[in-house]
């Protein structure tokens, strides 16, 4: 036991030493966010990996280079062209962001505009308990919910009908 405890130890940064504190997320694993070609109906999942990796992997890191970071995965279908654009106003000091977070409000306005909301609001319309538990279905709800436009009685309405 005691040496399957030092392992574990070692493993974690040496003897007795927890990586605790603002650089613990440093020694995570984090997921990358798969390529974004500018599918409306994946900007949500995009920016969420985004936001996720930059707060876990590039806390220290500068907005510039973060806003680099997440353009490195913005590639193909019309992602590009909007990319180029994006990275020339930044080159040419015509724009300068903020935060990180500024930069993905941007690039959901850019790609989900109004879109994504049809999209979350035609599934959240589409979804039905069928054999799943209460539970499964309320967490699957809330899921479609976020992003749908729909809010107070309308969404107690599309819930009663699903469920």
């Amino acid at each position: 036991m005691q040496a399957q405890i030092q392992a574990l130890l070692a493993v974690q940064g040496g003897a007795g030493e927890a990586v605790t504190g603002p650089n613990a997320g440093s020694q995570m694993e984090v997921a990358k966010p798969a390529i974004f070609n500018g599918e409306a109906g994946k900007v949500g999942g995009f920016i969420t990996a985004c936001r996720l990796y930059l707060r876990m992997k590039m806390r220290g890191n500068t907005v510039e280079e973060q806003v680099q970071w997440v353009l490195s995965y913005v590639q193909g279908g019309s992602a590009d062209v909007w990319k180029e654009n994006v990275m020339e106003e930044i080159e040419v000091g015509e724009v300068e962001y903020e935060s990180a977070e500024e930069f993905l409000t941007g690039l959901k306005k850019e790609f989900g505009g109004g879109e994504e909301e049809l999209m979350k609001a035609a599934e959240l319309r589409k979804l039905e308990q069928g054999g799943k538990t209460m539970e499964e279905f309320v967490q699957e709800f809330k899921q479609a919910t976020r992003g749908s436009g729909y809010e107070g009685r309308p969404l107690v309405e599309e819930f009663k009908q699903g469920s």
